[in-house]
């Protein structure tokens, strides 16, 4: 069973003139001078805005709830702040940026090292962007990015730039900063910061497969059952939860009421996911893609069935916001289909399906 933690993804509607509004500067550290065009977004989202020549910027249509506030420039180490953003509310920020000194290291023409490479670079995509119907249309535009350290099995990635990866199954391109990849046995462990824009479709049949396939990424998500949850929407939306105490195959499994699976939070923005053991979460609605079948190395002849993924918690319970944030990043692991769901299957966070306004 592969164990994956997720960065946090949310689920919000469009923006309106209650949005909380975010302005600031961003300087350098040693000069304190601004830096224009540096890249200021939302992580996980396609909200985002570049600073001026001065090094100001005015960011909106940021909807209330919890986002990770990101900002980027090249030379220059990324920061991020985590927030509670609240409706009709100002927020000013005052960034500083520390200058990183770009290593440059001798270049050696070796057959065999870049055989090396190409292998890791082979692994790194299939775990990282994924083995779903979608990653075949999913693409890293700029490998050559990437540098491997790879011992006894375990494998670790880093990039010197952000990672520009091109989604001609859902329509998008995301700018990856990438922080942390690991992978060793059955764990894979990433985290990083992506920034989604919409690609402009060759035809209305492009873009109505990208729709088509926008709406199938959401249906069943982690996303997509966190939100049914807060909604009291679980069965509606066709979830069935049931807690066990165990991932071993003849463990037992009990029916559990998603209505006890939240609990108030500190603020009237946030509520507590609590539960114990596993949570053994069954989308109903869709069948399993051919791919997860061999993902689990399962026999030819197996068919699919019904998507079944497990959630964990990691330190205990875990605060989400309303619209379905996991606000720690490292709150939940999942196993399974969730598991299985990766790069090349995610949606930006404000992503809805056209008739869920209507739900």
């Amino acid at each position: 069973m592969a164990l994956l933690f997720l960065s946090n993804a949310a689920l919000f509607c469009g923006a309106s003139a209650q949005d909380p509004v975010l302005t600031g500067t961003v300087a350098d550290t040693e000069s304190d001078r601004g830096l224009p065009r540096a890249h200021v977004f939302i992580a996980s989202s396609m909200i985002g805005t570049t600073t001026d020549r001065d090094g100001k910027f005015v960011l909106k249509g940021v909807p209330p709830g919890a986002h990770r506030l990101v900002v980027t420039m090249l030379g220059y180490e990324s920061v991020h702040v985590d927030t509670l953003f609240r409706a009709g509310k100002q927020y000013e920020f005052d960034f500083h940026l520390k200058s990183t000194a770009i290593e440059l290291e001798e270049i050696v023409v070796n057959a065999r090292l870049a055989r090396r490479w190409q292998r890791r670079l082979i692994k790194f995509t299939r775990l990282f962007v994924g083995e779903s119907e979608n990653s075949n249309l999913t693409s890293i535009l700029n490998p050559e990015v990437l540098s491997f350290t790879s011992r006894l099995g375990k494998l670790s990635a880093t990039a010197s730039e952000p990672l520009i990866i091109e989604n001609r199954a859902l329509g998008y391109q995301i700018q990856y900063y990438l922080k942390e990849f690991f992978h060793y046995g059955i764990t894979l462990k990433y985290d990083g910061e992506p920034s989604f824009t919409e690609l402009v479709p060759t035809d209305s049949l492009e873009a109505e497969r990208w729709r088509v396939n926008r709406q199938a990424a959401f249906a069943g998500s982690q996303r997509h059952f966190l939100l049914s949850v807060l909604a009291g929407q679980v069965e509606e939306e066709g979830f069935e939860v049931y807690r066990r105490f165990s991932l071993e195959p003849n463990s037992s499994s009990f029916t559990m009421d998603s209505n006890q699976l939240l609990e108030p939070g500190p603020s009237p923005l946030e509520r507590i996911l609590t539960f114990t053991g596993f949570l053994e979460v069954v989308y109903t609605k869709e069948t399993e893609d051919d791919n997860y079948m061999r993902w689990l190395r399962q026999p030819e002849w197996s068919r699919p069935g019904p998507q079944i993924s497990f959630m964990e918690l990691t330190s205990g319970p875990t605060a989400i916001d309303e619209s379905g944030e996991v606000i720690d990043p490292y709150g939940v692991k999942v196993y399974g289909y969730y598991a299985f769901e990766s790069i090349a299957d995610r949606v930006p966070k404000e992503y809805r399906p056209p008739d869920w306004a209507h739900r």
